[in-house]
């Protein structure tokens, strides 16, 4: 009992001290409408673990690892400060006070620290930890039982009265642990009928996290045995709607047990909700440092070495050297961090080798921070499922284009999408913006609904021009914006950013020179292909990538008029008789940009 009276006063000298007493009796002061009665008294209180812990060390632990008993000290509390400053007139009852703990953060050690990749999960305390995950699902917002006030059968009883019987919802419990009709009295065991009118209803969501690391099984990579499991995670109140299909966030949260018979589910209380992102290298490697000051006399030179090396595992060098610069380009473009992220760079690569291009936009889309391969059957952005985790309502899954927010998407061929896949691609790539319409009848709900969701990644697409087109002969011309689309619409097309025509694939002599790379790798995987040239590992390109997404970019004078000038011209030329050239309405809109805002465009270089 001692210990008891010591850490309520250690908790009221923290209350005092972090200013969280001079914030309660502002939160008091909604709850003294005389016209309002509550049978329910929510509090957040942010508590600064460190801070406790040197006020008082067995307050600390308490924090860190008994939250629920930590609550109840801090609800005693906070009703004895209410009663004794008068801050609420109507408040009977100590159990009328609902707390929650906000921690501001967790110690930096390996045990306040939740792997979501790691399995099994047994038992054990309730405490807090931190973890990081990317959003795969979530739910609509829907209500449960905050609190609810239950009153004694036995008229005779004191508890048929007032607030001696009130019920709050704490981590872990499902609803009918909050409310029921087989609750007796403490006091007489009498049945307990609930006060309806009294019932106090919150939001609440449920969304689906896993870990980063999950995304790598998107890349198509090599299989391996690893297996990764979505973990639930309840949002409850405030928290609702805080976090977005495809994000990635640092959560602190409670691990719980949800008992529902006939088995139990591992979930998570979500306690706060903050963006996260990975940190990247922000230094290149020696190989690209000394390259680049050889090349500094020259504007253009590194670039040109780069893109000419980039991919040797897949083609040799010098080869695809347009595709490679603009691939680059757009990895470039693709992390979430970047403040002109919405501005994405979409290619499509037109060419006679299909199998080459799609196996170096493979190798390109291992260096994305964030790449998925998007398999033609699957679902592009978001689909629906009902909910398994007794919410009951729709369940809302990201797509591969959703997954992929903040690095890049590749279709493969477009050659393989059914009419309706390539018209929704269209519409997305026009909008950047996609809609998903829930059914209100087969969810439960009274209307349907209509949710949207912003497009964030960089499309890469890819289609063989010498395919026969329904609508157009084939023609050799090689005038801008009139080359060949194969059978792929010209409307489609012209909503990505650029449009690559590769022509290395023609004539017998790249023919024998990808051969040759080809066989030579086949034979002498450990050897270097070309020892003449100059080597750069995959981490190199990584690490070049990342430190190029943080660097600020800004246009001589002489190409932000070059860049202008094509700008003007490409404007006259679609706005012209009709003769000649045509350019896409994206280009345009593209070079716009570039020419308006040089300093805020990296694809400007």
């Amino acid at each position: 009992m001692d210990t008891f009276f010591s850490l309520k006063e250690s908790v009221l000298s923290y209350l005092d001290r972090s200013g969280a007493l001079l914030q309660l009796a502002e939160d008091c002061k909604p709850f003294n409408n005389p016209q309002q009665s509550e049978a329910v008294y929510r509090f957040c209180i942010s508590v600064n673990p460190s801070d406790v812990i040197e006020l008082d060390p067995v307050l600390g632990d308490c924090v860190l690892h008994d939250p629920l008993k930590a609550t109840t000290i801090f609800q005693s509390v906070i009703f004895l400060s209410i009663k004794t400053l008068c801050l609420i007139e109507k408040i009977q009852t100590e159990s009328q006070v609902n707390v929650i703990l906000k921690f501001t953060h967790l110690p930096p050690f390996p045990e306040y620290t939740l792997d979501l990749s790691e399995f099994p999960r047994g038992y054990g305390l309730m405490r807090p930890v931190a973890m990081e995950g990317l959003v795969i699902a979530m739910t609509r917002v829907t209500k449960y039982s905050r609190g609810a006030r239950f009153l004694c059968s036995e008229e005779d009883c004191p508890c048929s009265t007032g607030f001696r019987h009130v019920r709050v919802h704490t981590p872990g419990a499902t609803e009918s642990v909050t409310v029921r009709s087989d609750f007796r009295c403490l006091l007489c065991s009498s049945p307990l009928k609930e006060d309806v009118k009294f019932r106090v209803l919150g939001d609440k969501q449920l969304v689906e996290l896993i870990h980063i690391r999950a995304l790598d099984a998107l890349k198509a990579h090599t299989p391996t045995a690893l297996r990764y499991q979505s973990v639930p995670m309840f949002l409850r109140d405030e928290l609702c709607n805080s976090m977005r299909i495809g994000h990635v966030y640092r959560v602190l949260g409670i691990p719980t047990h949800v008992h529902q018979w006939p088995g139990v589910t591992w979930s998570v209380e979500a306690n706060s909700v903050q963006p996260w992102e990975p940190e990247y290298p922000s230094t290149i490697s020696a190989n690209f440092q000394a390259l680049l000051t050889a090349t500094a006399f020259s504007p253009w030179g590194f670039s040109a070495i780069v893109a000419n090396s980039f991919g040797s595992a897949v083609v040799p060098p010098g080869m695809y050297n347009t595709l490679k610069l603009g691939l680059l380009l757009s990895l470039i473009q693709g992390r979430e961090s970047n403040p002109d992220s919405h501005q994405c760079l979409d290619l499509l690569a037109l060419t006679a080798d299909t199998l080459i291009v799609d196996r170096l936009m493979m190798y390109s889309l291992g260096l994305a921070g964030r790449g998925v391969r998007h398999p033609a059957n699957g679902e592009m952005f978001a689909y629906l499922s009902r909910d398994e985790h007794g919410a009951g309502t729709a369940n809302i899954h990201a797509g591969s284009a959703l997954l992929a927010t903040g690095g890049v998407c590749l279709l493969g061929d477009l050659g393989h999408y059914r009419k309706d896949k390539m018209d929704a691609l269209q519409s997305a790539l026009e909008g950047r913006t996609v809609s998903l319409i829930i059914p209100g009848k087969k969810y439960g709900e009274d209307a349907d609904e209509q949710i949207s969701f912003d497009v964030e990644c960089n499309f890469w697409a890819l289609a063989d021009f010498t395919a026969p087109s329904k609508k157009t002969p084939r023609t050799d011309t090689v005038v801008l914006g009139s080359t060949d689309m194969g059978s792929i619409p010209a409307q489609l097309a012209e909503t990505f950013g650029l449009v690559i025509r590769c022509r290395e694939a023609d004539g017998e002599q790249a023919l024998l020179a990808q051969t040759v790379h080809t066989l030579r790798q086949a034979v002498q995987p450990e050897e270097p292909l070309y020892p003449s040239c100059i080597q750069f590992t995959t981490q190199d390109y990584q690490e070049l990538m990342a430190c190029a997404q943080g660097i600020q970019t800004e246009l001589s004078p002489g190409a932000e008029r070059m860049i202008h000038g094509y700008y003007m011209a490409s404007r006259r030329v679609r706005t012209g008789s009709g003769h000649g050239a045509k350019v896409s309405v994206t280009s345009v809109k593209l070079m716009g940009i570039s020419s308006r805002y040089p300093s805020q465009r990296s694809i400007s270089l």
